[in-house]
């Protein structure tokens, strides 16, 4: 096969870490595995103090439209019905929220520090540190392929690393498609922590790619999410994702809560669809996340966020991605289409690290749906 097209369609490209790492341990990363009964977290940081058995919970996210806060809802639901779990929210707030609905401009304007995690200023968080929990419910959406960067500032500060340091971590992401980029950097930062991986669980937009490229942006810039000209579906995950799947899957994981088994060595919602990793949007991301850093480093160069100097140069990338869109896009597309048979064995095994730790099969769900 040419250099070019391995270059451009499965060869990473320089700080692809999806690529270069497992998704499941990036890194070669490797959790200190101790396992702990029920309540162990409660007591971890009191010193001197008695044992609790009350199981502490800590859900942290950021939601700007609201959706990621009701699939966390539901997610979580069966552990607050739990007898013995208790369960904390801590929603993260920047000190600047951004506008929603989006203007074009205001939207471009943030990518720059979304792909280099920038972190913004936080307002303080309630979660006290010093309880200590057995568990974190982190949930986050996709901001240009990255992390959104209330999340990244949690994962960088200080107070966050106490709070998820030597605990199990349940990873939830809500997003239109592409989720791999961000779930690395997540990844990497709970490694730092010294956090534990338990599981992960995506939750997509419902519709094709085509119909997500219409529908997402009338969400985002206008507010509307509603069926679209009698063709399009809704904007955002599916209800059934959020009244049905989302519980499914809580009522595994209150079931490990309650056996003692989230300890962050091996998943407990494998078996059940957690994730779910397309092939054929693999090498697109890599490509968009590329760009993307390219582009970021220029207009950063141009100026601090909302600066006159920024303007132009976010024009020029606005022109770009929309011809990249019409052309890269679809050419890739093709390719990987004419090179399925001598891709296919290669993406499948790339399928499988991406969806580490819990994975995409489902020969579990039985066990939920009674």
């Amino acid at each position: 096969m040419p250099r070019a097209l391995r270059c451009g369609i499965l060869a990473p490209f320089p700080g692809d870490s999806f690529v270069t790492r497992s998704m499941g341990r990036p890194g070669g990363w490797r959790p200190r595995c101790v396992r702990m009964p029920p309540g162990a977290g409660a007591a971890k940081n009191q010193q001197g103090a008695q044992t609790e058995t009350m199981t502490r919970v800590l859900v942290v996210y950021y939601s700007q439209t609201g959706q990621l806060h009701r699939i966390l809802q539901a997610l979580v639901a069966p552990l607050e019905a739990a007898d013995g779990v208790e369960v904390d929210y801590q929603p993260l707030a920047p000190q600047r929220p951004w506008p929603f609905p989006w203007t074009l401009l205001r939207f471009l304007d943030v990518f720059p520090e979304c792909v280099y995690q920038d972190p913004p200023p936080l307002q303080p968080l309630s979660a006290d540190a010093d309880r200590g929990y057995d568990l974190v419910v982190l949930g986050y959406t996709v901001w240009f392929l990255s992390p959104a960067p209330p999340v990244t500032a949690f994962l960088q500060s200080a107070e966050g690393r106490r709070l998820l340091r030597d605990t199990p971590v349940v990873t939830v992401v809500a997003c239109r498609n592409m989720w791999l980029s961000a779930q690395a950097a997540v990844q990497e930062h709970l490694a730092a922590a010294g956090a534990r991986l338990s599981d992960h669980v995506s939750f997509v937009d419902q519709g094709s790619s085509l119909a997500t490229f219409f529908t997402t942006p009338r969400w985002m810039f206008t507010g509307r999410k509603d069926r679209w000209l009698g063709v399009f579906p809704r904007a955002g995950v599916a209800e059934s994702e959020i009244t049905e799947r989302a519980p499914r899957l809580g009522r595994a994981l209150a079931e490990a809560v309650a056996a003692g088994r989230v300890d962050g060595c091996a998943p407990v919602l494998d078996g059940l669809g957690a994730v779910h990793v397309d092939e054929g949007l693999i090498a697109s991301e890599r490509i968009g996340m590329r760009s993307f850093r390219i582009w970021g480093r220029l207009v950063r160069r141009a100026g601090p966020p909302g600066s006159a100097a920024r303007k132009p140069v976010l024009a020029v990338y606005l022109v770009f991605l929309v011809l990249m869109i019409a052309t890269v896009v679809p050419v890739t597309l093709v390719l990987r289409r004419l090179l399925q048979p001598l891709l296919a064995p290669r993406l499948r095994r790339m399928r499988a690290e991406l969806e580490a730790p819990s994975g995409s099969a489902r020969h579990r769900l039985e066990e939920t749906q009674r």
